[in-house]
């Protein structure tokens, strides 16, 4: 009786052991997505995730990573610092990962790096644009941390730029919500760079992310008279502004940033108004045209610059860590720091902030579709 029970435990061993991977199988490569999965920006974290998401889909059936399979923790972490702190602290303390793809607004990604940091993991943003994500208080490059996007400085300059000498613009009216380090940091650029170019800002006036009402503000803009409002925050404020404004009768061309693109983007609001932003769908490169067909298929829907960039940015981390050809976060970043691509988003390099090099894109709404107009490099 003995012996039976013995050979039929080496039946069993012999039968588990190739489920549980065996001594011939790899570990799946952990990669986290942090983003905003609710909340006023809700639209932003899903197609960041769908981005995220087709890239390693493809690589996966590519054979993977270091000849691993790439396994991925997604965590809603609401663009709110706070989440994005507690979400980082999950993904590296319980599921053990060296890389996270997040956070995706400025004010989560800084706070996100300070984690990443501190416990010796990588960190790629797709798309918070303020300086302060990859450079410490103290002026120095944090070492272990990326993005995928442009810069604040750049697309602020650029908007100026082109609002001063492609649409003729004087007096530009700035609203923004001081707490909110994206929409500040557009909006300071934006100013600094306006007036060099010989612009006025005649209005500048604050209010925060809770308000719904921007009524008092919207009448000094409408006694000012600019030829422009300069709108640089997410499409859920702007939609509220903009249909404010046109409500007021406020004639001013509108203009904003990144956050505009959403397919929650309220065009009448907005309409005739200019963004700065990533890619445009109307690109012809072979990169942009696949990609778009590729997303199309798989979610039936066309890619924004989210879904875009963060498609991206799986790409620069899974091809630095093949590259590198180790599992090390800060052998990765290393290897990353003198790699270059040729992406959806454009043609990269990086600088020494970490900060890729790369064209923006000024796109229009006009009858309700978002056009390309230009595409201005640094």
């Amino acid at each position: 009786m003995r012996k039976r029970l013995l050979i039929l435990a080496v039946l069993v061993a012999l039968v588990i052991l190739p489920a549980c991977g065996g001594s011939g199988s790899k570990e799946a490569l952990r990669i986290a997505i942090l983003a905003p999965l609710s909340g006023d920006v809700a639209t932003f974290g899903e197609s960041t995730r769908d981005g995220v998401l087709l890239a390693i889909k493809e690589r996966n059936a590519a054979g993977g990573v270091l000849g691993r399979q790439i396994e991925t923790i997604v965590e809603d972490s609401q663009c709110n610092p706070e989440a994005a702190v507690s979400a980082a602290n999950k993904v590296i303390d319980q599921d053990g990962v060296n890389y996270i793809i997040g956070e995706v607004c400025s004010s989560a990604s800084i706070p996100l790096s300070e984690v990443v940091m501190a416990k010796g993991i990588f960190q790629i943003s797709p798309t918070s644009t303020n300086p302060s994500v990859t450079v410490a208080e103290d002026g120095t490059t944090k070492s272990r941390v990326f993005r995928a996007c442009f810069i604040d400085p750049f697309q602020g300059t650029v908007a100026a730029k082109f609002a001063r000498e492609q649409v003729g613009v004087q007096t530009a009216a700035v609203l923004l919500d001081q707490g909110n380090d994206y929409v500040r940091g557009l909006a300071e650029f934006f100013k600094e760079a306006f007036e060099a170019n010989g612009g006025e800002v005649v209005v500048w006036e604050t209010y925060t992310a809770e308000d719904q009402d921007f009524s008092a503000i919207l009448t000094k803009v409408k006694a000012a008279n600019p030829d422009m409002l300069y709108l640089p925050d997410y499409y859920s404020t702007v939609n509220l502004i903009g249909a404010q404004a046109k409500e007021k009768g406020i004639e001013a061309i509108m203009m904003g940033g990144d956050g505009w693109d959403s397919p929650d983007l309220d065009t009448s609001a907005v309409e005739g108004g200019y963004f700065t932003n990533h890619y445009s769908v109307d690109d012809p490169r072979p990169e942009v045209q696949n990609f778009v067909k590729l997303y199309k298929e798989e979610y039936g829907a066309v890619p924004d610059a989210l879904a875009t960039l963060a498609y991206d940015a799986a790409i620069i981390l899974m091809d630095a860590i093949e590259e590198t050809g180790k599992d090390d976060p800060a052998a990765v970043a290393k290897t990353l720091e003198g790699m270059t691509f040729d992406l959806v988003s454009g043609s990269i390099s990086y600088d020494a902030k970490h900060n890729p090099v790369k064209s923006a894109a000024i796109l229009q709404v006009e009858d309700g579709k978002i056009i390309f107009v230009d595409s201005i490099a640094p």
